[in-house]
């Protein structure tokens, strides 16, 4: 890509030996449940967002500044939920590539082709909120619906489908339509992410009766759109307005 600017090195004294994170950043567009994926320089692989750990900072807030590097955003939904070191993930061949294509020494850069434990992470986002932007050895990022991911690296795929399936196991006890949604959101629109989350449909009105009878929705106006007495209510969840 013209254009790229290279980065000049990636220090090893500055980071956590073998230690790494990798996020699996949900957003939901009204319809679908995507995932932000990176493709690195000039390589066509393809990898989830991540990074190393300063020595200077805590695992949490090495997590948090990746996430807001390639989000933009700060005080979302974030959980951890699995740590990653198996023998076989580590793919030095293919980090030997992404260094090359971005100009960095092989030598002063070996200690990135070891293998590396991977503290994963998922993020909770509003699609439309959000303006992603690329990490420094990467030419793009972009949304992905589960359904259409590209062939990821590694075990990154592996990943995916671990987030996917905590996050359905979260999803009545942590509400996590919290982040998925504007502050104030019709029935519907709370149904649409749970059906995008656990990818099949549900029947309206058993969904409005257990979730209005969990007590966690606080209901507001009418939504006027059209004719009058098929108008909506907005809700929120309570404590969020």
């Amino acid at each position: 890509m013209s254009g790229k600017k290279f980065i000049k090195s990636i220090e090893r004294e500055d980071v956590i030996q073998n230690l790494a994170y990798d996020l699996v950043i949900f957003g939901f567009n009204g319809k679908q449940l995507k995932i932000l994926v990176l493709e690195y320089h000039n390589t066509g692989l393809f990898a989830l967002p991540g990074g190393f750990v300063k020595k200077s900072e805590s695992l949490e807030n090495a997590v948090k500044r990746g996430l807001k590097e390639r989000t933009g955003l700060e005080n979302i939904y974030l959980e951890q939920f699995r740590t990653f070191g198996s023998l076989s993930r580590s793919n030095p061949e293919a980090m030997k590539r992404i260094l090359e294509e971005n100009g960095l020494d092989l030598i002063k850069h070996e200690w990135m082709l070891d293998r590396f434990l991977s503290v994963a992470h998922y993020a909770l986002i509003n699609y439309d909120e959000v303006s992603p932007e690329p990490d420094s050895l990467s030419d793009s990022i972009n949304w992905y619906s589960i359904n259409e991911l590209p062939t990821l690296m590694m075990d990154h795929r592996e990943i995916v489908e671990t987030a996917l399936q905590v996050l359905r196991e979260n999803l009545e006890k942590k509400l996590v339509g919290m982040n998925l949604l504007p502050s104030k959101f019709t029935m519907k629109q709370l149904q649409q992410v749970y059906e995008a989350i656990l990818g099949e449909k549900l029947r309206r009105t058993t969904f409005q009766r257990r979730l209005l009878a969990m007590g966690v929705l606080e209901r507001h106006e009418k939504l006027f759109q059209g004719k009058a007495h098929k108008a909506p209510f907005l809700y929120s969840f309570k404590g969020k307005q």
